[in-house]
């Protein structure tokens, strides 16, 4: 099945994350981020952990009959600004689309966020992706500042194009041990 999850209209609760939802998060991200583009490349198990580490109460998914469907990972550390929030990774399979469940998880990750004492609450939105930004700003987002990513690629690469060879599923040995810990924990 693909990692697919069917979902019935209604049956998807938003709950704290949990030890047992690790890998359901990180197939779920690896599915929906583009992980050979920027600025996705940095999701890996090290980014979900450190997310779940350092702020477990702004860490949320939504679940549809015990699989993950959807997650957000936020924390109070957005560059030097101990006082900013950052929401950073927010993702949906499709059947759990256009059911109010992503401003579910933002709304809870949000609260989580201000409680901790965040003054302000940052997130990011790829440009181009409108049904993303529509949801952020029907959560009470507004833009601030648009940055554009310059790239710059290395002159001995044919075409000037990099094309970048990033596996789905990286080799890491630290996801089979939270795995067999969570498993054995049965959170």
């Amino acid at each position: 099945m693909n990692g697919a999850v069917a979902v019935a209209e209604g049956s998807i609760g938003v709950v704290p994350m949990r030890m047992s939802h690790l890998e359901g998060v990180l197939d779920l991200g690896f599915r929906a981020f583009d992980v050979s583009a920027m600025p996705y490349t940095s999701w890996s198990l090290s980014s979900v952990a450190a997310h779940f580490d350092a702020q477990p109460e702004a860490c949320w998914v939504a679940e549809s009959d015990g699989a993950v469907v959807g997650f957000v990972l936020g924390s109070m550390s957005f560059d030097e600004r101990e006082d900013w929030g950052y929401l950073e990774w927010i993702a949906l399979a499709p059947p759990a689309q256009g059911k109010g469940v992503a401003s579910r998880l933002v709304e809870a990750c949000c609260q989580a966020l201000f409680a901790a004492g965040a003054a302000r609450i940052i997130t990011d939105v790829e440009a181009g992706n409108q049904a993303s930004e529509r949801m952020m700003r029907r959560n009470h987002f507004s833009e601030g500042v648009t940055v554009t990513l310059l790239v710059r690629t290395r002159p001995d690469e044919p075409g000037g194009v990099r094309h970048p060879t990033a596996r789905s599923r990286p080799e890491d040995p630290a996801r089979a041990r939270l795995r067999a810990v969570a498993r054995r924990s049965g959170s």
